[in-house]
């Protein structure tokens, strides 16, 4: 598992792209350029993996693109230190950036293939998230909450009540949500107190769905 001046070079460059398009947090951008997101992906995807784009990862999922990724985190105002419940560890490199961030998370997986290989990947590459879990995303963790934020890496038909009720008060939850043109609409929900929340809207974004249970 090889990480080379060549592949930091191209992170860099990735990280100008994010930059031009709009990603203005430092730390996201910094965490962009330390993940080696080449890792993350079947080698034969290796050469494309510093270009802003998703890829397949297995089990009918990707690996989100690198500006969706930016765009979320960035949503989330990470601080060192904050607790971030992430659903869906897909293949670990939103969970990587978040930690790379500074950021505790605690992540949740519905696909036991992908549980399985990112519970080995992440450890190898260094990267210790406070919780790994094979579980159903919608239910969140209540026994680790209340968290600083949350981020939902996968097309949500609503915003799920129990992770509404995770967050601490300012905390904030990052979600995609189906709309009616078929694709999400990235949304923003804000805690305000125990029974409101301030909401925000960010364009259109697609994902693979978020889906429930087990399997």
């Amino acid at each position: 598992m090889k990480d080379t001046a060549k592949h930091q070079g191209l992170r860099n460059q990735l990280a100008a792209v994010l930059e031009q398009k709009g990603i203005t947090d430092k730390n996201v951008l910094e965490a962009i350029k330390k993940v080696p997101r080449h890792l993350f992906l079947n080698s034969s995807f290796e050469d494309y993996a510093y270009q802003d784009k998703a890829f397949p990862i297995g089990a009918g999922q990707t690996i989100s693109q690198p500006y969706t990724v930016a765009f979320q985190s960035q949503l989330l105002q990470v601080d060192k230190g904050h607790s971030v419940l992430e659903i869906g560890t897909g293949s670990g490199y939103q969970t990587a950036v978040l930690y790379a961030m500074g950021a505790k998370v605690f992540s949740v997986e519905r696909q036991n293939e992908l549980f399985k290989t990112t519970s080995l990947l992440l450890p190898k590459l260094g990267i210790r998230p406070k919780h790994l879990s094979f579980g159903d995303g919608y239910k969140g963790l209540p026994n680790f909450a209340p968290f600083d934020s949350v981020i939902v890496t996968a097309a949500a038909p609503f915003i799920p009540k129990p992770l509404m009720a995770q967050l601490k008060i300012g905390g904030r939850l990052v979600i995609p949500v189906d709309n009616e043109q078929g694709v999400q609409t990235m949304t923003l929900l804000i805690r305000k107190n125990e029974t409101q929340f301030e909401k925000h809207e960010f364009g259109d974004f697609r994902f693979v769905p978020l889906l429930e249970n087990k399997n």
